[in-house]
């Protein structure tokens, strides 16, 4: 693909920040969304975006990148794109009768890229004409921060397109990975949820609170994790003494296939996290604060050239 005409669709803070990210590596991006007043909301939460880069010393031509941004309500502005990313909330029927819309007015070749967080390609691709042109572009939020993009082929995809995302994608200084096939939850959610499963186990049985857990996961594998993966860490460590601990620690691991009970006490107390004032911490002012602290301190270390 060679200059390629990209638009997001969907406006909420996933297909900003995914458009800003886009913006800010050059392209010029259409944002579009069906409820103009989400629309009159996106130059301010661009505004805010790079001013967090800013404040972490990142540079950023302000001016520049809003010049690349345009928003429009009609799918049929969408006609002359090459590829569209679309971050739609997570309804499969949603999708379906948005694509179909999008069938009407793209050419055939123009690729479409799904940054549903688990719901399989070849589902989504189930009533397009053109299967081939689907793929799935996970994108980590938030999309301007963090660089990994999950890209997943469906059963049509053709391996051209998936390259030339994979492609356009690395150019922007994102961490493009092709999985071979479509698992549930990717890699980056079944990592993250097989993680959560264990910390809730550890709460619930009483050995340690969350703070606790949480200040272990943060000055220990939340370190290393950013420089080795974890097959990378076995390999350091000696593949025969992670042998002979999982060996006695495997067993003991939380296992359970149903959502753990301390998490469903929560959600029916109303204790549903930050955006109801309380989870596992009450989400006062001062711990919002610490939480922008350390974002932007990991912004000023993992963005510089």
């Amino acid at each position: 693909m060679t200059t390629p005409r990209l638009a997001v669709l969907g406006s909420g803070l996933m297909g900003i920040g995914i458009a800003v990210h886009l913006a800010r590596h050059g392209h010029a991006v259409r944002l579009q969304d069906v409820d103009p007043a989400r629309l009159a909301e996106v130059a301010a939460t661009v505004r805010t975006l790079l001013a967090e880069l800013e404040e972490a010393d990142i540079a950023v031509d302000t001016e520049a990148v809003a010049a690349r941004l345009t928003t429009t309500t009609e799918l049929a502005d969408l006609a002359d794109c090459d590829l569209l990313f679309e971050a739609v909330p997570e309804r499969l029927e949603l999708k379906h009768r948005l694509y179909a819309q999008l069938e009407a007015v793209l050419r055939p070749d123009a690729l479409i890229a799904s940054n549903t967080s688990g719901l399989p390609p070849d589902e989504l691709a189930a009533h397009l004409r053109h299967p081939e042109r689907l793929l799935i572009a996970h994108f980590w939020n938030p999309p301007h921060f963090i660089p990994l993009v999950e890209l997943v082929p469906g059963t049509d995809t053709l391996p051209t397109h998936l390259e030339s995302v994979r492609q356009l994608l690395e150019a922007a200084d994102l961490e493009a990975v092709v999985l071979q096939r479509a698992i549930p939850g990717f890699v980056g959610n079944r990592l993250q949820f097989a993680l959560l499963r264990e910390a809730l186990h550890i709460v619930q049985s009483g050995a340690a609170d969350a703070e606790t857990v949480d200040r272990v996961m943060r000055a220990s594998l939340g370190r290393r994790y950013a420089m080795v993966g974890p097959l990378e860490a076995a390999d350091m460590g000696g593949l025969d003494t992670f042998r002979d601990i999982a060996s006695h620690l495997w067993p003991t691991l939380a296992r359970d296939e149903a959502p753990l009970q301390l998490l469903e006490d929560q959600v029916a107390a109303g204790r549903t996290g930050v955006r109801s004032g309380a989870g596992f911490y009450d989400w006062d002012a001062a711990r919002r604060e610490r939480i922008v602290q350390r974002r932007l301190h990991q912004l000023r270390h993992a963005l510089k050239p």
